[in-house]
């Protein structure tokens, strides 16, 4: 028995030598290679990019799946995927704003979003669209270009605040001839040298100056590079009514609180932010343009979830052995929501069951709101072709514009958005109710003050909406009645009957 006890303590010490030396032998060959190798990883590059370089294809020599990404934003979008935003979709249909929503063309009448209000048809098109579209809608010259052009801020800085003005097919001229048609691309979001996110409009980054806030983390940053178009701005006005400059409506604003409700003081506030004339009401009023910064922004589930844009819309893909955030963007919807599938666990069914629900309530919301719109200017109409400037101070008067301004600018907000209530359905709901609201009250008031007069208008307005969809522009654009949107509730035609439409 003693014999076997000294046999296994032989074999342990000797198991411990060998593991202890083992140990010394591995320690030493990881100091060695240590000491060989780089401190730290290093990123390789197979090419570089030149500072300014503005052609696609040359930052595609480096990133070449990226590149063939970005090419695929010219495709059409599969049909029949998105119930509201179809765009550019096999189809190969453009598809008309006022024909889907036909009291805007009542309401935009004055300029040319009354003419012709195509839905976008995606990255690729954005400068084309332009030279294709109405050209009553490039009347405010170079400023249109800062959403639409990679060489905006070049152009800014080389010929001033003059080129917010210059005339449109001027403006144009002064891109170089091979990138006249680009849309955005490599150089307006990233760094040439690291590839790192990065603001490329100078007027975008002023905007953000008034937030407040001085640092953005990378997430907050996959943000802001598409906001650099995204987003709503305001373009002043001179006597003349040319574009003097870019201004984006953050005074009183800050990081994830941009609000309807100060972008409105802000409107008001600014005279020389009167862009138009509405030639319905005869009122001059500022716009809101494609405000899905300030709208995702404004405390969304998926903006508190610390989601950005690019997590949805630009979702990471394997290509072969490789993992790239995918350049091809569009609607979750379009791509059978393999970004969405990524965070929820539901089926796909039940989520395109979701998101329908969440865009039919706000388009019955909008509906609502656009035709109670369209009757308060109507009412206005009346007034001031019977009355003239006389009732001008009336405070039934006063109240009435100011309730209708509240509604306008409401709803002129969330018919911009482009998600159909989705990117912040909770807002979506709240500022559409209060358009309804606001129009509703300014009805009532315009009807009391027609009744100190005498006038009974009846119970529904005749709108004459066919007046303002037919013979648009110098293509002469005539309502597409398959491309209406209904209210998917009915309720819109119990409160204004669709014979009242004059459709």
């Amino acid at each position: 028995m003693e014999f076997l006890n000294n046999l296994i303590q032989k074999i342990e010490r000797k198991h411990i030598v060998i593991a202890i030396g083992v140990v010394i032998a591995l320690s030493l060959f990881i100091y060695i290679i240590g000491a060989l190798g780089p401190s730290e990883p290093k990123l390789v590059l197979v090419g570089t990019i030149p500072d300014n370089e503005y052609d696609p294809q040359e930052w595609g020599k480096v990133y070449p799946l990226e590149y063939e990404s970005w090419k695929k934003t010219q495709d059409p979008r599969p049909a029949g995927k998105s119930f509201y935003k179809k765009g550019w979709d096999t189809d190969k249909i453009i598809y008309d704003k006022l024909s889907e929503y036909p009291f805007m063309a009542l309401l935009f009448k004055g300029w040319g979003f009354g003419i012709a209000y195509n839905e976008p048809r995606g990255h690729w098109y954005m400068r084309i669209d332009q030279d294709e579209i109405d050209q009553s809608r490039t009347k405010a010259g170079g400023v249109c270009l800062n959403c639409k052009s990679p060489y905006m801020d070049a152009l800014v800085k080389q010929y001033g605040n003059s080129f917010y003005s210059m005339k449109w097919q001027d403006a144009i001229a002064k891109i170089p001839p091979k990138h006249k048609d680009l849309g955005a691309t490599c150089i307006d979001c990233h760094d040439n040298k690291t590839m790192g996110l990065k603001i490329n409009r100078e007027a975008f980054k002023k905007g953000l100056a008034k937030l407040g806030k001085k640092e953005y983390t990378r997430q907050e940053m996959r943000i802001l590079v598409c906001a650099q178009c995204h987003v709503t701005y305001n373009i002043p006005k001179n006597e003349q009514m040319q574009s003097i400059g870019l201004e984006h409506p953050y005074e009183g604003s800050s990081w994830g609180n941009i609000s309807i409700e100060n972008i409105i003081k802000l409107i008001k506030k600014n005279a020389n932010w009167g862009e138009w004339k509405q030639q319905v009401t005869g009122f001059k009023v500022g716009f809101i343009r494609h405000p899905e910064f300030e709208f995702f922004t404004r405390q969304s589930v998926h903006f508190n979830a610390g989601l950005a844009c690019a997590d949805c819309h630009m979702p990471y893909k394997r290509v072969g052995s490789f993992k790239i955030s995918d350049h091809n963007l569009m609607s979750p919807l379009k791509d059978d929501l393999f970004a969405c599938l990524k965070c929820h666990p539901q089926s796909k069914e039940r989520l395109v069951k979701q998101i329908k629900e969440i865009q039919d309530r706000t388009i019955s919301l909008l509906l609502k709101a656009g035709y109670h719109e369209a009757v308060v200017a109507k009412l206005f109409e009346r007034i001031h072709n019977q009355f003239k400037d006389t009732l001008a101070s009336d405070p039934l008067y006063v109240q009435a514009k100011d309730f209708y301004l509240e509604a306008l600018y409401r709803l002129i907000y969330m018919g911009a958005e482009n998600s159909i209530g989705f990117h912040n359905p909770e807002e979506a709901g709240r500022i559409l109710g209060d358009s309804i609201g606001f129009s509703t009250k300014a009805e009532g008031l315009l009807r009391q003050l027609l009744a100190k007069k005498g006038i009974d208008v009846g119970q529904s307005i005749n709108l004459e909406l066919a007046k303002y969809l037919n013979n648009r522009g110098e293509h002469k654009l005539m309502f597409k009645r398959e491309q209406e949107f209904k209210d998917p509730f009915g309720i819109v035609e119990k409160t204004v009957p669709r014979g009242s439409m004059g459709l």
